[in-house]
């Protein structure tokens, strides 16, 4: 790939991208990180042991050691470089799990038909597989338990950061609503040492709950937010209002509005995409809501025009070291 700043080269590098998309998603398939954990290998003998190709096997390994991932040696061999650590399954900060939900196939055709979405505002989701997104996972449930586990792995990145970006104490009753596996509950509680959590999601998800940590202090609670919400102090919703059409989200916030407390907070963590030109990872996330997804990723006055419609109102925006931001609403 060209590391000079000719714009037609950056151009031609941009069009190539799916390519290390799929290196990195078939080395995470392959287990190949974990096979050179323990030690530098060379292509030819980790491929007898893995039974690959060893011709094939050094490509693959050759392109990523040009991206970071990976390092060859004087001698052909290849070590493991801090990127590639996150790729093996059993680390303890494995982006393994993240990487297999981003580069699957629900995710992947959609994209490759991105003409399709632009000319008709309809994501691939039912063209391509028969199903909206989530509805498809009933028919697939290797394919929602990829999803779960990558989402829940990605989040383990930003949960930490974020959850430190607000003073959650004031809260008695924190609900998580489509709080997945528990782990930005978990963060926020811990800093929270006065608060109760509710993790608020489908049995199917909860099944796979971290139940084991802060243990006494949180539960979970099986429910569908279209249909209502526990009562509590504080709501989170992160990562869940962009997965849906503006419809959908008031019907959410108006579920949890019936439900809130009189002095309760709304917290919704998602992108909120700036004003400008300048690059921002929610635009790009945007491109990969519209292609899969009824959603979309929302600018700081459409989270206002959602709350509005919920009888909410936005109160402010906190920033936080990650991608997302906490956009916090109150009872109108």
């Amino acid at each position: 790939m060209s590391t000079d700043a000719n714009p037609r080269h950056a151009l031609v590098d941009l069009a190539f991208g799916f390519v290390l998309s799929s290196s990195v998603a078939t080395a995470a398939k392959l287990r190949i990180a974990d096979a050179l954990r323990a030690e530098p290998r060379a292509a030819d003998e980790l491929a007898v042991d893995m039974q690959l190709d060893g011709r094939s096997l050094h490509r693959l390994l050759r392109t990523l050691a040009s991206v970071g991932v990976v390092h060859e040696d004087n001698q052909s061999r290849f070590h493991l470089l801090p990127p590639g650590e996150f790729l093996c399954a059993d680390g303890p900060d494995s982006l393994r799990d993240a990487i297999l939900m981003v580069t699957q196939n629900i995710f992947w055709q959609p994209l490759g038909q991105l003409e399709h979405t632009i000319r008709s505002g309809q994501n691939g989701m039912q063209r391509i597989f028969g199903a909206p997104f989530f509805e498809y996972f009933k028919q697939n449930a290797a394919a929602g338990a990829t999803f779960h586990r990558g989402m829940a792995s990605l989040s383990d990145i930003e949960n930490g950061p974020i959850s430190a970006s607000y003073d959650f104490t004031p809260f008695e009753t924190i609900v998580d609503v489509g709080g997945g596996h528990g782990g930005f509950l978990i963060e926020v509680l811990k800093r929270a040492p006065g608060s109760y959590g509710i993790n608020y999601d489908h049995a199917h998800v909860l099944s796979e709950a971290r139940s084991d940590e802060l243990r006494g202090r949180w539960e979970c609670l099986d429910g569908d937010f279209f249909v209502s919400a526990p009562t509590g102090d504080a709501y989170l919703l992160k990562r869940i209002l962009h997965d849906w059409t503006d419809e959908d989200c008031v019907t959410i916030l108006r579920n949890i509005r019936a439900a809130m407390k009189p002095h309760a907070k709304v917290l919704v963590v998602d992108c909120v995409i700036p004003p400008g030109n300048g690059p921002h990872g929610g635009k790009v996330l945007d491109i990969l809501m519209m292609s899969a997804l009824p959603g979309r990723e929302r600018t700081e006055e459409e989270f206002s025009q959602l709350f509005g419609a919920a009888g909410l109102r936005l109160t402010r925006v906190v920033e936080t070291p990650e991608l997302l931001s906490i956009v916090e609403a109150a009872a109108e």
